[in-house]
């Protein structure tokens, strides 16, 4: 790594993630969380989407050679001690991505699958899938899906499981080594997986070596948050922080999920000045990423 004399380098984490205006997800969120993290944030645009606190209403995606371009442009200039993924616009740039990936194998990839926007709808065409997970997921150091993103990916491999994944946690873990992925961290904040919200949520990594299933759980107490749009996004680049800064896998996600819940904690006290909402409608703002900074006022 080139740097001035007593330089520091920061911990260099690539972003490919869509562009959400209202700050909560996307790369906007990610950067912040990095930065709060301690690292440094660059980022690639897969698409432009416009959406505020209340939803989702349109996605355009980059045109793939300014995705290629941009990429080929950061690469040639930052060397890179973590990547995380989150939305793809289209099969082109999983393409793009994925040929890019083989040249850097070994950098850490945290693989946040994008697939469907928390209001239902659809954020990679059908016509994707299929590449992500043949040729992009086997590529990841970690993939973090929460429990739709995982039933879709499982029914794709023709692998369905039942409603309540975790039912038999054992039984779930050989269905996902179908998706050729090292790691996976199935985030338990969904109300499927965790029922009883009076609790905890708990996440599992699931790993293998040498063929053999691994598995560690990483809780948290349930909190009944308003405000938590862009959960993934927080967890997925908190983790990659952790990785860039040299963490093994382990810590990296203990002190990620640690990130998270904290953001969460300080989230519905910490929000922008919203207009009056229609009746009838609902908001969910962002996560409070610099949190640090309010606890110390």
């Amino acid at each position: 790594m080139h740097t001035t004399p007593h330089q520091t380098p920061l911990p260099s984490v690539l972003v490919i993630a869509g562009f959400d205006p209202s700050g909560g997800a996307g790369f906007l969120a990610d950067t912040k969380t990095i930065h709060a993290n301690g690292g440094y944030a660059c980022s690639v645009m897969s698409a432009i989407t416009v959406q505020n606190t209340q939803g989702v209403q349109k996605v355009e995606a980059v045109e793939s050679k300014l995705f290629s371009a941009q990429l080929k442009a950061l690469a040639e200039d930052i060397q890179f001690d973590a990547i995380k993924i989150g939305m793809l616009a289209n099969l082109e740039q999983i393409e793009i991505l994925t040929e890019f990936l083989e040249q850097n194998t070994k950098t850490p990839v945290v693989l946040d699958p994008v697939l469907v926007s928390s209001s239902g709808r659809a954020l990679l065409p059908e016509n994707a899938l299929n590449s992500l997970i043949e040729d992009l997921i086997p590529q990841a150091t970690l993939l973090t899906p929460n429990q739709p993103e995982a039933k879709l990916l499982l029914q794709k491999i023709h692998r369905p499981v039942k409603k309540n994944l975790l039912n038999d946690a054992t039984v779930f873990q050989q269905a996902l080594q179908g998706l050729k992925c090292k790691n996976i961290l199935l985030k338990g904040g969904h109300p499927d997986i965790t029922p009883d919200k009076s609790s905890e949520a708990t996440d599992w990594l699931f790993s293998w070596e040498a063929n053999q299933p691994i598995q560690e759980t990483f809780s948290s107490p349930w909190l009944e948050v308003i405000h938590n749009h862009g959960t993934g996004c927080t967890l997925a680049s908190a983790i990659a922080t952790q990785l860039a800064k040299g963490e093994n896998l382990a810590t990296a996600v203990a002190l990620g999920k640690n990130y998270l819940t904290q953001a969460l904690q300080a989230a519905d006290q910490h929000q922008p000045n919203y207009h009056s909402l229609p009746a009838g409608k609902v908001r969910h703002g962002s996560l409070c990423h610099n949190f640090t900074q309010h606890k110390h006022k």
